[in-house]
Order: C-alpha cells, then structure tokens, then sequence
C-alpha cells in the first residue's frame, strides 16, 4: 500500500510540475500577445488619426474626394 502511494505522490508531483511549465508557456504566450495587440492599436490609431487629417479641409482647399468621405463616414 505504501508503495502505490509512493508511486502515486511521484506522478502527481510530475504532473504538477508539467502544469507549472504549461502555465509559464501561457503567460508568456499572453504577454506576447498583449505586445502585439498594443502595437496594433497604436497602429490603427495613427492611421485613423491621418485618414482623419487627410479628410479635413483646409480653408481654401477643394472637398476631399469621394472615397475619402465615404471613409470618413465608417464608423471605427
């Protein structure tokens, strides 16, 4: 009996320890993805921000093209 449970403490600790390692692989998987996300978002907020610019007239200047007020119109 003692030695099954021996056996039994072994493979739990093993298992316990590969969980740790899977969690460890997780957080760093999300750390990266929480980068990446970050660097998106910054890129998405430039690029709205110049598509903004690009659609605002300036005194004197022609209406933006067509495409460009449609684009404006989109809703982000």
């Amino acid at each position: 009996m003692r030695a099954e449970m021996e056996k039994r403490v072994s493979e739990l600790e093993t298992e316990y320890r590969e969980g740790q390692r899977m969690l460890a692989d997780l957080e760093a998987k999300q750390a990266d993805l929480q980068q990446t996300m970050l660097r998106i978002s910054g890129a998405l907020q430039v690029l709205n921000e110049l598509l903004a610019a690009e659609t605002t007239p300036e005194p004197g200047a022609a209406e933006p093209a067509p495409e460009v007020a449609a684009r404006q119109e989109v809703p982000a």
